[in-house]
């Protein structure tokens, strides 16, 4: 008798179905750069850039429809007092993000990024994780698929960036299940929080993992029962890149914790994901440590709302219009050195 089909199976087939970078197109982007007006390699992590977007796209790197999705989800857990901000500052926040007055709306309007901001059920806070899971299979699963609509205005670079009073909670209690160790290896200040904050973040983290250490052998478990609606959609919307081979900026501390989930499932569910920066969170470089993901920015950020994505964008432009639009050495009638077409 087969086994009646749960919501996260979905998920991890598309995780066995996951593409593979297009060798071809990593192969000319690398003949490319061979031939362009400066020495082989000078553009250092540039040129890596420019080859990691040359595998996922499948051709030529181009970024002309980069996209910020900020995902908002509120959090049981801020009643036991884990937070600096009340959970309304969610919704408030929303509404700046709608009105231009964010953080995130200067830097996409500097580097011409398009930005959406998806809201799950503000009013409709997620269990308090040292009671209860935060979320059930279904829910989690459909928040999961919600996420997955970001691709669906068809970007060709997703940054992803969260809002959500007391989700910096949840993610500590993410890492903490997954990886083990002390909650205070994993607690940070967040959005401001105190000494005593922080103790009540490590205080929550510690009674969330002892209510649900029986079930965090399974990655998709610790996100449902630790994580939050948000959290859930960055890694449905990590997956559905993958499976649309669009290549994605990881923002920090929360951005990651879905990205960890999807790594614990599969190591290589993140190959065409970048870490945009490392947070002034404390634990967020041993997080990319353990993912793997060397950051592109160090800032001593810490905003959340796609900041560090957003501004990583620069950076991944300026690789592609190098790539792209410098003169090769037959264009500009520059010789080549020897290693580049042989003894002359």
């Amino acid at each position: 008798m087969n086994a009646q089909p749960r919501p996260f199976d979905d998920f991890r087939a598309l995780i066995k179905a996951m593409p593979d970078p297009d060798e071809a197109a990593i192969d000319a982007a690398r003949a490319r750069q061979a031939e362009l007006t400066k020495p082989i390699g000078s553009l250092g992590w540039l040129e890596d850039i420019a080859k990691f977007l040359a595998g996922w796209q499948g051709g030529a790197p181009h970024v002309d429809a980069p996209l910020v999705a900020v995902f908002a989800g509120n959090h049981g857990v801020v009643a036991q007092g884990v937070a600096a901000y009340p959970a309304s500052v969610t919704q408030a926040m929303v509404a700046n993000f709608a009105a231009g007055g964010a953080a995130i709306n200067q830097i996409c309007k500097t580097f011409d990024i398009s930005l959406r901001v998806f809201e799950l059920a503000l009013e409709q806070p997620t269990g308090d994780i040292t009671r209860e899971a935060a979320l059930d299979e279904r829910t989690c699963a459909a928040s999961m698929a919600f996420g997955m609509e970001a691709l669906a205005a068809g970007p060709d670079l997703l940054c992803l960036g969260e809002m959500g009073i007391g989700n910096s909670t949840a993610a500590a209690a993410i890492y903490c299940g997954l990886y083990g160790g002390a909650p205070e290896d994993w607690v940070g200040r967040g959005a401001g929080a105190d000494d005593d904050g922080m103790k009540r973040k490590a205080a929550a983290v510690r009674a969330a993992i002892a209510l649900h250490r029986e079930h965090l052998n399974d990655p998709l478990e610790v996100l449902r029962r630790l994580g939050g609606r948000e959290i859930a959609a960055i890694a449905g919307a990590i997956l559905a890149a993958r499976i649309q081979r669009v290549p994605v900026l990881l923002d920090g501390f929360i951005v990651c914790a879905a990205a960890a989930v999807l790594a614990a499932l599969d190591e290589r569910t993140l190959n065409h994901c970048m870490a945009a920066h490392v947070s002034a969170e404390g634990a967020h470089a041993e997080v990319l440590r353990r993912i793997g993901k060397r950051p592109l920015l160090d800032l001593g950020m810490r905003l959340g709302e796609g900041s560090g994505a957003a501004l990583a964008v620069g950076i991944v432009k300026a690789a592609v219009a190098c790539h792209n639009g410098m003169a090769t050495f037959a264009d500009a009638e520059v010789a080549p050195p020897r290693n580049v077409r042989g003894e002359r």
